[in-house]
């Protein structure tokens, strides 16, 4: 691909800048970065993104690659990737839509009726409905296609019980997409159907997880004879794999390889800034051998993440690609944590925001990001997607693949 705007992109880079010019402040370059594992997402931070979302879609600035019909502006994925650009040069609220917007809106275009489209897309796509995904378990570990939360039907609604858990978002989302198992009589894979649900129907419960680093953004929920009509059901009854799939795959585009280039950058101040042996800790000959380790890395995600983007303006689906950004992001961005870490020698200690070095962030950093090596697919199930579907090497061994999912033994069993 050609790295350099052509007149058509160079003009929307233009417009984009002045209209963010004339809405948001611009961020003072010379300062940090804001830390994307902050996870501080209280009422008026939440009431302040649902502002700023209206703003952008009432001026034909939000969900640009989405069709004109379901609220976007039916732009190419290259004026999405110009506008993101630019607009990390403001300071604007957190974007708590990476989940709406990137994986559960495009989820419901691929497999939603009609009249699923056009009751939560637009208010999805403006903002004012926040989503939630909710698939992992407790019981299940990485193993998505063992879940046991299970919909019965019973007329036209579906009853739900059991528990999720590292829901990013739920306590303070309007719907989530939930997949659940409606048939344990068939193997796994087959039984399990997809619905969009409530997030305040009576039974629901979000209890927000506090973390090491002290953020709460991941949640355990709980559902409890949960009702939710046969027309949230997304997909057929049994196909929730195959539609849960098509989120996943968008997932691993939405988060891609995470905050590399911020958080190298910030390390790049922080070496400039910090001094060892009286003099800038970036003149030092093994910083600066690491800090260039770092950067070949990121360098490497970005580059890899444009061929996903080459891939994507051929008019491909996301792939299982995907997946390399994230299983090499989400490590090098703690590797580098690590690394300010050392550069501050005993202030590292410091954690507190009014004395801490830059304010703390490495601290929270160095705490959050292990967090994200299990957000959206944990390390060893990343490398088995890229190791089986990528490099075409052997699968591993399945003893459950024929079982029906009642007869797969559980550790309560003897």
């Amino acid at each position: 691909m050609h790295f350099d705007d052509t007149p058509q992109e160079a003009e929307f880079r233009a417009k984009a800048r002045a209209w963010l010019d004339a809405n948001a402040k611009k961020r003072d370059p010379s300062q940090n970065l804001p830390n994307p594992l902050g996870e501080r997402e209280d009422d008026a931070a939440v009431a302040a993104a649902k502002a700023w979302q209206a703003t952008k879609f009432d001026a034909g600035w939000a969900v640009l690659t989405w069709p004109e019909e379901f609220g976007g502006q039916g732009l190419g994925r290259m004026e999405q990737v110009i506008w993101n650009q630019e607009e990390t040069r403001y300071d604007t609220p957190p974007n708590i839509y990476t989940i709406g917007h990137g994986m559960l809106g495009p989820t419901i275009m691929a497999h939603g009726s009609d009249a699923q489209k056009t009751r939560y897309l637009r208010d999805m796509a403006r903002g004012q409905e926040i989503w939630c995904q909710l698939f992992s378990e407790p019981d299940a570990g990485s193993d998505l296609a063992g879940l046991r939360t299970s919909a019965v039907k019973d007329g036209d609604e579906w009853v739900i019980n059991g528990q999720k858990i590292w829901s990013t978002g739920a306590h303070f989302s309007d719907w989530g997409m939930i997949v659940t198992r409606t048939d344990p009589n068939v193997v796994k894979h087959a039984g399990l159907t997809y619905f969009i649900v409530d997030m305040r129907s009576p039974g629901v419960e979000a209890r927000p997880i506090r973390q090491i680093n002290g953020g709460s953004g991941f949640n355990e929920v709980f559902f409890t004879d949960v009702r939710v009509p046969d027309s949230n059901r997304l997909g057929a009854v049994g196909d929730g794999w195959r539609v849960a799939i098509t989120t996943l795959m968008n997932e691993r585009v939405a988060i891609g390889g995470g905050s590399s280039a911020g958080t190298l950058r910030n390390l790049f101040k922080l070496a400039r800034d910090t001094r060892v042996k009286g003099q800038p800790a970036i003149q030092d000959s093994a910083v600066r051998q690491q800090l260039a380790e770092f950067y070949v890395k990121a360098k490497g995600l970005q580059y890899t993440s444009y061929r996903t983007l080459s891939a994507l303006l051929r008019g491909t689906t996301p792939g299982p690609e995907g997946s390399i950004g994230k299983a090499v992001g989400a490590p090098l961005g703690q590797q580098m944590a690590s690394f300010a870490l050392d550069l501050q020698g005993p202030f590292a200690a410091v954690s507190d925001e009014a004395h801490g070095v830059d304010d703390g962030l490495w601290q929270d950093l160095y705490l959050g990001i292990p967090g994200m090596r299990i957000a959206g697919g944990t390390d060893e199930i990343l490398k088995n997607i890229i190791a089986e579907r990528v490099l075409g090497l052997p699968p591993e061994v399945r003893v459950d693949k024929d079982k029906a999912f009642r007869e797969i033994p559980t550790g309560t069993q003897k």
